[in-house]
């Protein structure tokens, strides 16, 4: 049901480097984690690139929109000064140079489709199709070396479904929803990625039982990993990489 690493570094570095930038990523291989999750979503022109926010102002300084801004702007602004002097100039990646940078240093990838309002359907087709194209050398049996797409969008995952069939899928739910199951087969997922705040026993078996891999967010306590970890959920990110080790 999940044949992938059980830990998971949230976007790249936890809380250790700047969110969703290549610094990020070799944070998380230093601390030993070869799988990190992270966000996309997509330029004014329709490039991948690696943002959690769709509005300028945390991770990146000013007032604008991703949406708004050509890939050629984006890559160039800077993604770490707010984090720290250390990571001053450290730009936004596009997806492309992220999955280039994991592959060669056998980083599993779990990219989270994040589209802003309206571009739904388009950035999960585009994310698809670039990513069948990266991982082209990569049987689709292979799926511990293919990454695995999620979502909070329905929407997104049925376009990637339809774009690039053989990228597994998972579909995400801050709070488990009635109706779940309807839509967990509607995007043809093979895996439920939650909050693990709102979980129950109860509901982790149920998942579980209905032969669905069960992925949690952001777990950042050894005590709280070890609690859902005997509830079978199969994996969890954490924000601490340095609490938590890759090999828990």
């Amino acid at each position: 049901m999940w044949p992938y690493p059980q830990v998971v570094a949230h976007r790249g570095g936890g809380i250790l480097a700047p969110e969703n930038t290549l610094a990020a990523m070799q944070c998380g291989l230093d601390y030993g984690f070869t799988a990190v999750e992270f966000d996309v979503m997509l330029s004014k022109d329709s490039v991948p690139v690696l943002m959690h926010d769709p509005e300028f102002g945390r991770t990146v300084s000013g007032v604008g929109k991703v949406a708004d801004t050509l890939a050629a702007d984006l890559l160039k602004m800077d993604a770490g000064q707010w984090f720290s002097e250390k990571f001053c100039g450290e730009r936004v990646p596009a997806y492309a140079d992220v999955v280039r940078f994991c592959r060669e240093h056998k980083i599993w990838m779990n990219v989270e489709i994040k589209p802003t309002p309206g571009t739904e359907a388009e950035t999960g087709a585009v994310v698809a199709r670039l990513s069948k194209a990266l991982f082209a050398d990569v049987a689709c049996s292979d799926v511990r070396n293919l990454p695995l797409f999620s979502s909070f969008s329905d929407d997104a995952l049925v376009s990637a479904k339809l774009h690039a069939p053989d990228i597994p899928r998972g579909l995400l739910m801050d709070q488990v929803s009635e109706d779940w199951l309807e839509r967990i087969a509607h995007t043809g997922a093979m895996a439920l990625h939650t909050n693990h705040r709102y979980l129950t026993p109860e509901m982790a078996r149920t998942i579980r039982a209905a032969g669905y891999g069960l992925f949690c967010y952001t777990v950042n306590t050894v005590e709280r990993a070890d609690l859902i970890r005997g509830w079978g959920v199969d994996g969890f990110c954490t924000d601490r990489i340095d609490l938590i080790a890759a090999d828990y």
